[in-house]
């Protein structure tokens, strides 16, 4: 794969970021995410000394065996920021993780995707400060991670006609298989059940270690990948 013309320099966002040198058109694929390429076992084992303190990280999810580790023999990739408002994405392709463009960039632009790092539920109360965003878009949410789910309202149940429960060829009949196979159904494009924090629109995953996931409360540094 032919890569991108793009450069990285100092960044307005963070630290350093990767610019566009020339017009890169929307639906280009731009670079490849490179790095060692290690089991969550071994991930763990690398990092077991990491500080608390320190929330930095090179590691992307593939998979539930496979980690990239661009913090050992990565690329270009590793110091694209985030953005709550971007102008790429990460996807994953035959067990490779690429960043492609979804609007064309202009010459000069920073390349940026959105984190979205999943939450867990036993994240600390001041996760939001320890992953805060500072990408100013103007549809900031202050936090690289996803955004929060809005609680279902309890609503109260509806009876619906008998004769459209009976029904063996009815419409609703059809419906309601329809809606079972949607809610056991999983997109291509949708986020996969890997370990980590989830990141991205395709699955593609921003992973902490073990031990920095443990003791999150304890940092008030920003998650900041690639820099």
């Amino acid at each position: 794969m032919k890569q991108a013309p793009i450069e990285v320099r100092n960044s307005p966002v963070h630290g350093s970021g990767v610019f566009a040198l020339r017009k890169i058109r929307k639906g280009s694929t731009i670079i490849e995410y490179l790095g060692d390429r290690v089991t969550h076992e071994e991930v763990d084992e690398r990092y077991a000394d990491k500080l608390e303190t320190d929330s930095h990280t090179f590691l992307f999810t593939v998979n539930s065996k496979i980690v990239i580790d661009a913090g050992s023999n990565g690329n270009d990739a590793r110091f694209i920021n985030h953005s709550c408002d971007p102008n790429c994405e990460s996807t994953i392709k035959k067990k490779r993780v690429f960043i492609e463009a979804i609007r064309t960039i202009q010459p000069g632009e920073e390349l940026n995707y959105d984190y979205a790092i999943g939450r867990d539920d036993d994240d600390a109360a001041n996760v939001d400060e320890i992953f805060a965003c500072r990408c100013g878009a103007a549809n900031c949410r202050g936090s690289m991670l996803e955004p929060r789910k809005k609680p279902r309202k309890k609503g109260r149940a509806v009876k619906r006609p008998a004769a459209a429960s009976r029904g063996k060829t009815g419409a609703r009949g059809k419906l309601a298989r329809g809606e079972k196979a949607a809610r056991s159904g999983t997109s291509s494009r949708g986020k996969k059940a890997t370990r980590g924090r989830t990141a991205g629109r395709t699955g593609a995953a921003v992973r902490r270690t073990r031990s920095a996931r443990s003791k999150a409360g304890a940092s008030t540094s920003p998650l900041r990948r690639g820099r």
